[in-house]
């Protein structure tokens, strides 16, 4: 049976990979062992999910496996072997603030685990397609030195730049400030792009922008929409870092996103990157985030500001989107951002 390994399965990101391969056939094994409750707290628990995942098929079956053991990894995939056709791997460590706390695990989970990952594929099932959730903070700070506007609620780049229409894969991913956490993401994307271009396997790194949906498990120190529209819906007391509140993001749904892996595992290629995100057809600043979420329910957001930015944070970042589109041309968007708050306030009030 065409068998698929997901990693963070019961994250935002993974269960919507898992219930798309469920209902395109697949055997689908999710590897999650909830460190998201030890990185967030228990409101961040993705437990939850797990348990509705193990509800919804007897073809998903969970791995409560930490993927910095290669034993355990290499273990599931001696299993399964040649069975494995796809391999999505969007387990991470995801926040700035909380990598710099612990820089060992942060790096075990991005780069080591990912190593193990990509070593067990290529040990077990070399022909599968391997498919890694990387993100736009591979560049560094280096966007913040681009020319950008102020604006009454956002930043905006000087509209003669040639990024005017969002970042490409281009921009240098060297010589600039990363964080702890997008150096260790720096280390995993590398690698994976190595083994598609030094072993030939067919390897696909997304760097995204801001990945989001209503299945998202948001907190302070990680899923920006999410657990904005949570405070602005319960009322509770939000923060804001740096840049006036008017750094904007590009958001994709992760419909929109999983729909773009399954359209590189039916073509696949070897070593590619992708920019991958709203682009300029999902984007806002924090403070047009704000303002759309306050007009759907109705609440006063009550926030405080706080000067000081996040270390590597952004300004302004929209991605490029160009590449994937001239490779998977019937690749379209089905979101954009109103329709992605719309879904997540839906989500927010039960």
């Amino acid at each position: 049976m065409k068998t698929a390994i997901v990693t963070g399965s019961s994250g935002l990101i993974g269960s919507e990979t898992v219930k798309t391969l469920l209902q395109n056939g697949h055997r689908v094994v999710g590897i999650d062992n909830n460190m998201r409750a030890y990185f967030f707290g228990d409101e961040a628990s993705t437990a939850g999910t797990t348990s509705e995942l193990q509800d919804l098929s007897q073809n998903f079956v969970h791995e409560a496996v930490d993927i910095r053991n290669f034993d355990d990894v290499a273990a599931i995939f001696e299993k399964y072997g040649s069975d494995i056709d796809l391999i999505v791997h969007t387990a991470a460590q995801p926040s700035h603030d909380w990598a710099a706390k612990e820089p060992l695990t942060d790096f075990g989970v991005n780069a080591t685990g990912t190593l193990h990952m990509l070593e067990a594929t290529r040990l077990h099932a070399p022909e599968a397609v391997f498919i890694f959730t990387s993100t736009n903070k591979v560049y560094g700070d280096r966007p913040n030195e681009l020319p950008l506007i102020e604006q009454e609620l956002r930043w905006e780049i000087d509209p003669s730049h040639a990024y005017n229409i969002g970042i490409d894969e281009n921009m240098s991913i060297d010589m600039c400030k990363h964080s702890v956490f997008g150096a260790s993401k720096v280390a995993a994307d590398v690698m994976v792009q190595e083994y598609g271009k030094y072993f030939g396997m067919k390897t696909a790194v997304f760097r995204g922008g801001c990945l989001t949906g209503p299945a998202h498990a948001g907190a302070e120190l990680h899923g920006f929409l999410a657990y904005l529209m949570k405070c602005i819906v319960t009322k509770r007391p939000y923060r804001i870092f740096g840049y006036k509140g008017k750094q904007v993001r590009d958001n994709i749904h992760s419909h929109d996103l999983v729909n773009a892996f399954m359209h590189f595992y039916r073509a696949p290629r070897s070593g590619e990157v992708y920019n991958i995100g709203g682009s300029r057809h999902s984007n806002c600043s924090m403070m047009e985030a704000i303002r759309k979420g306050e007009e759907l329910s109705g609440n006063k957001l009550e926030f405080s500001y706080l000067e000081d930015n996040r270390i590597g944070d952004h300004i302004w970042y929209i991605s490029d989107v160009r590449k994937f589109q001239n490779h998977y041309p019937d690749w379209q968007y089905e979101y954009d951002i109103d329709g992605i708050l719309g879904e997540i306030y839906q989500a927010c009030i039960g």
